[in-house]
């Protein structure tokens, strides 16, 4: 618990854009964009100054051409994966969980993947692990609360705010403002 308190207090460096360098605004969804060519999230701003540039049929950070169709961004992915991309292997992940890019929905595989990912550094994977073990397909919180504690040491705000929420509801109210805090 000492360990989990002292680690992660500076946000982790996914977060920030590969261009400009600065963090992305949370929640990052909604402020950057990810390329399916580099796995890269790149800020709005970057992806403007590129568009403004002339630069809007190609990824702003590795000058690749976008991915025409699904199948090609697919493509794109599995390469990476091939590879042992964790950005990848997550990010094909969330293609399986929710059915996207023409593949079938299929969640044991997307746990499979995450664990993978997991494994091999992706912090977005232990978070949503901690999800889907939380409270969704296979109901077993402590791993949950394990995979986010892994991310929230890595400096993944998300993770630590739910382990704020967390100890909030089990009442310990000093320990969830500690998370909320250094989230």
């Amino acid at each position: 618990s000492e360990r989990l308190l002292n680690e992660g207090h500076e946000r982790w460096e996914g977060d920030r854009c590969p261009i400009c360098f600065l963090f992305i605004g949370l929640p990052i969804h909604k402020h950057s964009r990810m390329n399916a060519c580099c796995m890269k999230l790149v800020c709005n701003g970057c992806i403007l100054a590129a568009e403004q540039r002339g630069i809007n049929d190609r990824c702003p950070f590795c000058r690749n051409p976008h991915p025409s169709d699904a199948a090609s961004s697919l493509a794109m992915v599995q390469k990476r994966v091939s590879k042992g991309d964790a950005e990848a292997i997550n990010h094909l992940v969330g293609q399986y969980y929710k059915g996207y890019l023409g593949l079938a929905k299929d969640v044991p595989r997307a746990i499979e993947l995450w664990k993978e990912a997991a494994e091999l550094g992706s912090v977005e994977a232990h978070y949503n692990l901690g999800f889907n073990y939380g409270d969704s397909v296979e109901e077993d919180k402590p791993r949950g609360i394990h995979h986010w504690k892994q991310a929230a040491m890595e400096g993944h705000v998300p993770s630590r705010h739910n382990l704020g929420a967390v100890e909030y509801y089990n009442g310990n109210y000093q320990l969830a403002v500690q998370h909320w805090m250094i989230s």
